[in-house]
């Protein structure tokens, strides 16, 4: 049985590295599905397995640790961003500065702490072991490279990986404890807020809305559809008209006369001037019933040659009275505005005579096997520019080394670009929503596994000599008291969806795995869409602010 000792325990050969992160992967995952008071760690556990495995011996080769904790990283920042971008810039503008703004302050709350509690607790605790105990508190494995090269630069040999790997499961840990707490003192139920985004999405203006109005201005006797647009300056779709007993769904030169009954679809802010200006809301109708000679269908854009064409330039007029009413996409509806450029993937709810409905679906694919075809040339483009993007040094005033935001921030960034412009291009970027959840879990896997196989040793020793204990009691309040005065906060003055919160509070973590646990509270990417908003600027600023604190504190 020697050649399965070998394969165990010799660390040096590929075989060797493959079976410990199978095992890891696998028995993590497992444990992460049991529930332990009512609460499951999900991909977490892979973490928590790594460690135990490279106490009892079981070593990896450290270029292969290093291969598939970057590669993995890369890999579920990457399919974040081109998921959350398509609705990634509308989020930011509708909730971003709010939120970006709560994230600053819950950074800067989180080195304040670190300050603090350096000084309290000096000469016994270094500002190297310090700021290895902040990033274990904040879980940011890029900020402790920087901080650890900028200490190299700086003459000093001190390891402060120790204090990172002490913090690190319990600042998870602690995190979750802050998300859970929220939700214990709120009393939040889930299913109803996942009720509230719903609705908050249509107050927000990406998701159209339905309303009837009773054309009653005389002004509207014999025009169009298209001048009526034109006369008010609004964006609307009139999806059927009632007029002589007989339902229709009208181009825009259709004729409008007084009396007739319109569908409208339009975003919420135009609502009141559509019904001021053709007469009143009629609340009685429904042209939208199953008797209606007009249907709504939904038909998937699966036509490569669509990939960034305008709404504009299919021509609706063409095909008979056809009226695109809704644009889904990524979980987010939006209006069908004439600029709206259409990617591999949407739906298009339209409405509209059947055979007409049928043209279009022909044009634009309709096919969903079309859509299990991978397409990665521009996914592979993109995380060679977000590589080359993470890696570009940015030179700061009175710092001796420069800062980059790493295989995390650039391809992240890079993702959420092509995401939301790929379009543009006409570069396709569609993955199936399986595949997408596929890689990113083998993403977090692979790098939660090779932090824990890396960092198993130092992390018992540490406890055995006695110091792991006082790194862990530092960095507990470096991870609670910012979240959770950002979380309520964000709650009492802010009125945040408590999904949005909980994506949010692993954003300032810039935690992989604490996404997969805020995200496993809803059905819906409510939490990936917050997590997005920040994580960008929060690793950043993850990164430079150890550099600066050790800069300000290494001569005092």
């Amino acid at each position: 049985m020697n050649w399965l000792s070998s394969l165990l325990f010799e660390s040096g050969s590929f075989s060797h590295g493959i079976l410990a992160f199978s095992i890891a992967i696998s028995l993590g995952l497992y444990l992460g599905k049991l529930k332990f008071f009512g609460l499951s760690f999900g991909a977490t556990c892979v973490l928590f397995v790594g460690l135990i495995m490279s106490w009892l011996g079981i070593e990896v080769d450290a270029s292969m640790l290093g291969f598939f904790r970057n590669f993995g990283l890369i890999l579920f920042v990457f399919f974040i961003g081109l998921q959350v971008g398509p609705s990634f810039f509308a989020t930011f503008k509708s909730s971003g500065a709010g939120l970006v703004g709560l994230m600053v302050l819950a950074v800067g709350l989180s080195l304040a702490v670190t300050v603090i509690l350096y000084f309290l607790c000096a000469p016994a605790v270094s500002l190297p072991e310090m700021l290895g105990i902040m990033f274990g508190a904040v879980t940011s494995t890029p900020g402790l490279g920087a901080t650890q090269e900028a200490l190299q630069s700086l003459g000093s040999k001190i390891d402060i990986t120790v204090g990172y790997a002490c913090a690190y499961p319990f600042a998870i840990l602690s995190t979750m404890a802050v998300i859970m707490g929220l939700k214990r003192f709120f009393n939040v139920d889930l299913a109803e807020e996942d009720k509230k985004w719903d609705l908050a999405q249509q107050n927000m203006n990406r998701a159209p809305i339905f309303y009837h109005v009773k054309a009653n201005n005389k002004a509207l006797s014999g025009i169009t559809l298209r001048e009526i647009r034109a006369i008010i300056g609004r964006p609307f779709i009139c999806s059927r008209v009632l007029h002589d007993g007989t339902i229709t769904s009208p181009t825009a030169d259709s004729l409008i006369y007084v009396g007739d009954r319109l569908r409208i679809v339009s975003n919420a802010e135009h609502k009141t001037a559509v019904c001021a200006f053709c007469g009143e809301e009629d609340k009685e109708v429904d042209l939208a019933t199953a008797h209606s000679p007009i249907k709504n269908e939904r038909i998937r854009v699966t036509e490569p040659n669509m990939q960034g064409v305008q709404i504009e330039d299919l021509h609706l007029s063409r095909f008979d009275g056809v009226n695109i009413t809704r644009v889904a996409r990524a979980g987010v509806t939006f209006f069908p505005y004439n600029s709206l450029r259409l990617q591999l993937g949407d739906t298009l709810i339209c409405v509209g005579p059947a055979n007409a409905i049928s043209r279009l679906a022909a044009l634009v694919g309709n096919r969903e096997k079309q859509l299990e075809k991978p397409n990665v040339i521009a996914i592979f483009a993109a995380i060679a520019f977000g590589v080359l993007l993470g890696s570009v040094p940015i030179a700061f005033p009175y710092m001796p080394v420069t800062i980059k935001i790493g295989l995390a921030g650039g391809p992240l960034i890079a993702a959420i670009l092509l995401g939301y412009y790929g379009p543009r291009f006409h570069l396709v970027t569609y993955t199936t929503h399986s595949a997408n959840l596929m890689l990113r879990q083998w993403g977090q896997t692979f790098f939660l596994a090779s932090v824990g196989l890396a960092s198993g040793k130092p992390f018992f020793e540490a406890f055995i000599n006695g110091s792991g204990y006082l790194y862990v009691l530092l960095g507990i309040p470096i991870t609670v008291i910012p979240l959770a005065i950002a979380g309520f906060i964000a709650r009492t003055k802010m009125n945040m969806n408590f999904h949005s919160i909980a994506g949010f509070l692993a954003g300032c973590t810039t935690n992989t795995s604490l996404l997969g646990f805020a995200s496993s509270l809803s059905e819906r990417s409510i939490a990936l869409i917050s997590y997005s908003t920040v994580y960008p600027l929060a690793m950043f600023l993850r990164i430079i602010s150890g550099q600066v604190l050790l800069m300000i504190l290494w001569a005092a």
